[in-house]
Formats: C-alpha cells, structure tokens, sequence
C-alpha cells in the first residue's frame, strides 16, 4: 500500500451544487445473516429468545439514512479566517439538516405526539404558576387582617395546587426525556448507517478532515447536540409565557410610580416591568460580553477529551506489544502530554465559569430584594397590600427568570454548540465521501459481475488516491474457478490497495472489479478481526454462532491446530487480548473453513505463522475446499508451491504495474529448493504483459 497521503475535499461552503440519489453498491461480502453450507438448521434457542427480546427493546431504535445535503464550498473573494467563520456557521446548519427529520415524514411517528403534548403541558404549568401567585397575595392579605378562616382555607387550597404542579413537572420530564432519547436513537441509528455504509468507517482514515474520534463523536457529542436542544426549546416556550404571563401581573399590581425631582413629579407606568427589562438586559449583556469565547473553549476541551479517550483506547487494545516492548514510560509520556492539554482547555474553561458565575449569583441574590424596595414606598404610603408587595416580588421574580434564562444556560448552550459542530464535522465528511460515490468527477471503480464462468476479473482497473493520485494502473486479470493466484511485489508496489479495492473497500480509481454472479467473497486480513464475547462466537464471525454445532467448531479448530481451545468454546473471554498473532491467524483459516465460501482473498494471512505451519494451513485450505479460488497477497516465496499462478506488481513513477503473469508447476519442494527457491521450474508460456 502507498504510503502518500491522500488529501481531502474542500467541506464548507456557499455556492451550490446538486448532489443525486445515492447508488446502491452491490456487496459481495459473506453477508451475515446468509446460512453457510452445512449449517445446523435454525432451532429457538435461549439466544434466540434472547435476540427476539433484545429485538423488542431495540424497537425505539429508529433511523433512515438520508442523502448528503448541497456542499458548499468557500467563495473565493474570503479569506481563510473568514471561510473558516462561514464553515464554522455552515456546521450548525447541517446538523439541523439531519436532525429536523426526526419531525418529517420518514421520520419517528411519536415525534409530533411527543412535542405537542410536551407544549400542552407547559403551558398548563404556566397556569398553575400563576394560580400559586394568586394564592401568594390571598394569603398574606388575609395574614396582613389576621383572618383566621381564609388563612386555613388557602392553607387548604395550597397541597392541590403544589400536587397539581408536581404532576405536571414529573409528567413534562417524562416527555421530554423520552423526546431526547428517541431523537437520539432516530439520529444515532441514521449517521451510523451512513457511517458503516459501503466502508466509509475505513474510508475516513484514508482522506484528511475534521472528523477525527468519530466513536467519541457519534456516543458523547451526539447525545449532547439531541439533548440540548430539547431542554433549550422547552425552556424558552416556557420562558416566553412566563414572562408573557407575569408582565401583566406586575403591570397591573404596580400601576404607575409617581415622584418628585427638583420641583417636578414624574409618573413611570409599569415602572416594575421597565425595572425588570432593564435588569435583565444588564444581566444578559453581561452574560454574553463575558462569555464570548464560551463556545469556542467548550469544542477545544471536548476535542482534548476525545484525544485522551482515544489514547487511553489505543493503550488498551496494543496492551501486548507495549508491555512486551517495555513501552510503558513511553506511553505514560504521551498520556501525560495528552491529558496535559485536557487540563489546560478545563483551567480555561474554568476562568469562563468563574466570570460567568458572578453575574449568575449576583443576579439570583438581587432578583427577589429590588421588587420588594420599589414597592416599599408604595406599601408604606397605604397605596399597596403585603399581598400585592409579596404577589409583585414572586412575579418580578418569574419575571427575571424568564429573561435570565440565558443567563442560567450560556455555559450549556456553548457546550451544545461544540457538540453539534463536532457531529456535523462528521457528517459533512461522510457527506463528502458519498458524493464522491455518486459524482463522475473523480473515477471511482466499478463493481459487476463477470460473464462466463469466470470467478473474478480486473478490467482496467486503476486505484488512485481521493486526489487522483495513482496507486496501481491498468491491470488486466482474470481469475478462472478454483485457481490459486499468488499477488507478489515488493513493499509499497500497492498490492494491499489491489485487495482493497477487489473488496470494495478502496473506492477511487477507474475500471473494474467483477465477480461470478451468485458466488461469495472471503476476506482473511493480516490482523483478523476478535470479536468480544465466546470463542464460538469469535469463530463463526461474521455470522451468527448459533449457526453451527459445538462439534462443528470443535472441528474447524482442530482442523487449524487449535485444539487445545476446543474445551473453552463456550467461555467469554478477551480473545482479543488472550489469543497470540498465530493464533489469530488460525481462527481466521477456521472461519474459513465454517463459512466454505467460492473465492477467498489472503492478505498476508500466514504472516504470524511459521514455515511449517503455513504449509500446513494452506495444504488444509486446498484438502477442505478443493474448488475455492484463492488469491493470495503474499511476501514469501514459499508460498508459490501452493498456488497455480502468479503475478506480479512493480512500482513504478505514476503508480505500480503488473509486470509479469506467470502459471506456476505446482511442485513438492524439498531442503535444496528451500534454499535455492525461485530457481524452479515455471511454465514454458507466460502470459505476455505490456
């Protein structure tokens, strides 16, 4: 595989262009849910019974993938800073173009039911709001003339009415939560089937962008940028009313205020309602002036805590060869560094909390005091009950929370900020490679199916990097059924891009790849996948274990010389972790065997293995499924004793060639061709290549 780095598309944007349907790509994958030959017929199990339920608690798990929305692209008259403002601008909005389907037609059918009912019963605890402000000024009139009766009464009055206003608040989380959590499923569930489709979850590692951590991105940041927006909407509708609601109140208990000024009286009607705009206006202009730099400190901390995660991930998984290397003060060094600059973006987002936490106190202490002394001259000139004072204090108080309200939620409504960028980052790369699938501009490579009898067949096939950057050009190959092909080269000469590109996994280029109709492809990588979970379960990956017997598993791991593990078939254990390198390799020859397939690629399968055991699983290969083509990725030599053809890539200036393609005299070698090894005999008529 080269080594050049692709470089990436331009994301953001404002001018438009059109974007298709995507187009489906036929996989020719083992799918999963595909019964292998000789399987056990399906029977309900305990697992089955466990998946149905599992099923039926997955049945929130709702989404549609939708296609990418316009690009835009930066015009050209702005400067990097601000393009990078307009990208910057453009990331909310894309978020919303995904996230508003949760409300469309394809979207959740409890969507509308959720939000109306969440609404309804806002606006009802508005009103319940307003009857304890009634019942505020009744009681303390009815203190302020020592009626006893009344003040009993409205004792009375009170249980229902806070019971009334609890039911509606636990009733409202309810909604409200469960709102979340569905538009969180709906739009997980969404951007992960873009993630997962036609490989883009390897195809991100190979083009440059901001969409680094998407694991981080697609858990945490998702749930954020779901959640927010809920709790800000329904605190602003809330907001709105109350304050709506409690101006009229306080326009109607405090009237005018009238007062004398060097010979001159002034009357200020609703003087209360001016006090608490402008209160609030000095408030949240505060708020905002000190918590500028808000959103930006909050994507730079969640960024540092994603890297911290991933580093700690990467520890984790490479545990092994750290520890076997002595790597451990290495390690801590870049765990150190790396945490280093999470606490550095939390000390300065701390400084942001600390400014902001001023305006925020102050605010809630003088709140409930400023009504209270602009209703004092009233109240002492005859012209105001306590009741009112008090109704007027409580309402105020309404008041200025309502206009506070982002006072109280800039620190969140930054946090959300970050977050929803951060998916949308995501998004606008997946957005950038699914276009890509759909445009003529750049080549990508084909996939049909070959006619004939043919098993597999390079037409013109060219593989490039996403900037057009040739990897391998124009190769000719046909794969006849059960040849054995060995790919060889030396390092660099593209031969892992050739097999990522027969699997679909590499999209640029031009030509061809097709394969026999009907007929299932196997991959076996050089670092073979371990699920978690049993040994049986990591066996029959990718399909499900239940597919075949214990004996039947038994078997395929004593056919790879793993039988010493048949006893821990059904233990869960971290295979991943447990198993050595050979090891690894073997269990992916045991899938092999399990799944029978009609074509297997091996990149580099036999690498952990030695000399030995290498001949031994491919003899076992060719003895347990005599028919499968095979084409092998492979460096050692050794191998061509188990093939029928090779051919051969050379890297050259503009993209590696097939140089040669030669049938291969299938021989049994002994110790004098171990050691004299590529001095035997081939075929007297090689196919003649350009």
């Amino acid at each position: 595989m080269s080594d050049a780095k692709p470089r990436s598309k331009p994301a953001a944007a404002i001018k438009r262009r059109g974007a298709g349907k995507p187009r489906q790509k036929k996989s020719r994958r083992t799918p999963v849910d595909e019964r292998p030959r000789d399987a056990v017929p399906p029977e309900k199990t305990p697992r089955d019974k466990k998946a149905a339920a599992v099923e039926a608690a997955a049945a929130e798990v709702i989404g549609e993938a939708a296609p990418p929305p316009d690009v835009v692209e930066p015009e050209s008259q702005l400067t990097p800073e601000q393009a990078e403002q307009a990208r910057k601008k453009y990331l909310l909005r894309r978020f919303w173009i995904s996230g508003r389907g949760y409300w469309s037609r394809h979207g959740d059918k409890l969507s509308w039911p959720l939000t109306i009912g969440l609404l309804v019963l806002i606006c009802v605890n508005v009103g319940f709001q307003y009857g304890i402000n009634v019942w505020n000024r009744n009681i303390f009139d009815a203190i302020e003339k020592r009626d006893a009766n009344t003040v009993y009464f409205l004792s009375a009055v009170f249980v229902p009415l806070v019971l009334g206003s609890m039911s509606l608040v636990v009733a409202q989380v309810y909604l409200r939560m469960t709102m979340q959590r569905r538009w969180r499923s709906w739009l997980t569930t969404s951007v992960i089937a873009r993630w997962l489709a036609n490989g883009r979850y390897y195809q991100l590692n190979l083009v440059k962008g901001d969409h680094q951590n998407p694991e981080a991105r697609l858990s945490e940041d998702l749930r954020v940028a779901t959640e927010s927006p809920v709790d800000f909407v329904a605190g602003v509708i809330n907001a709105f009313l109350s304050a709506s609601t409690f101006i009229v109140v306080l326009w109607t208990i405090g009237g005018a205020l009238s007062f004398t000024l060097a010979g001159s009286t002034f009357t200020v009607p609703g003087f209360l309602v001016i006090t608490a705009v402008i209160y609030a206006a000095i408030t949240s202009t505060s708020m905002f002036l000190i918590g500028r730099d808000f959103v930006a400190l909050s994507e730079k901390k969640n960024q540092a805590e994603a890297e911290f995660r991933y580093v700690l991930t990467r520890v984790r998984e490479n545990g092994e060869s750290i520890a076997l290397l002595g790597g451990e003060e290495e390690e801590r060094s870049g765990i150190d560094k790396t945490f280093g600059g999470v606490l550095r973006q939390w000390a300065r987002l701390t400084g942001q909390h600390m400014r902001t936490a001023v305006v925020s106190q102050g605010s809630s202490l003088f709140a409930p005091v400023v009504p209270v002394l602009l209703c004092a001259p009233k109240f002492l000139d005859g012209s105001m009950s306590l009741g009112q004072v008090m109704q007027a204090a409580s309402a105020f108080a309404i008041v200025q929370g309502a206009f506070g309200w982002l006072v109280d939620n800039y620190p969140r409504l930054a946090d959300w900020n970050a977050s929803a960028r951060r998916i949308a980052s995501l998004m606008m790369s997946l957005d950038g490679l699914e276009r890509a699938e759909q445009s003529n501009d750049l080549g990508r490579i084909r996939h049909g199916e070959t006619k004939g009898d043919a098993m597999l067949s390079l037409d013109d096939l060219s593989v490039t990097l996403d900037d057009g950057t040739s990897v391998v050009k124009e190769t000719e190959v046909v794969v006849e059924p059960g040849e054995r092909v060995l790919v060889s080269g030396e390092s660099g000469s593209g031969k892992s891009t050739l097999v990522r590109a027969i699997a679909g996994l590499w999209p640029w280029g031009s030509g061809s790849v097709d394969f026999h109709p009907d007929r299932r492809l196997f991959m076996l990588p050089q670092r073979p996948y371990i699920p978690s979970g049993t040994l049986r379960r990591v066996v029959a990956y990718p399909a499900a274990a239940d597919n075949w017997t214990i004996e039947q598993i038994k078997a395929a791991l004593d056919k790879v010389g793993l039988r010493h593990l048949a006893g821990q078939i059904e233990k869960d254990a971290p295979w991943d972790q447990t198993l050595s390198g050979g090891e690894k390799q073997r269990v992916a020859f045991a899938r092999l065997l399990l799944h029978c397939p009609d074509i297997v690629v091996l990149d580099e399968a036999t690498s952990a293995l030695d000399e030995k055991s290498q001949d031994q699983m491919m003899q076992t290969v060719i003895r347990e499924l005599p028919e499968v083509t095979i084409v092998s990725v492979a460096h050692r030599a050794e191998l061509e004793a188990f093939h029928t053809r090779k051919i051969t890539l050379e890297r050259r200036k503009g993209g590696a060639k097939l140089v040669s393609d030669i049938d291969l005299v299938p021989r049994k070698r002994n110790l004098l061709q171990r050691a004299l090894w590529g001095s035997g005999t081939r075929a007297e008529n090689p196919r003649k290549l350009k």
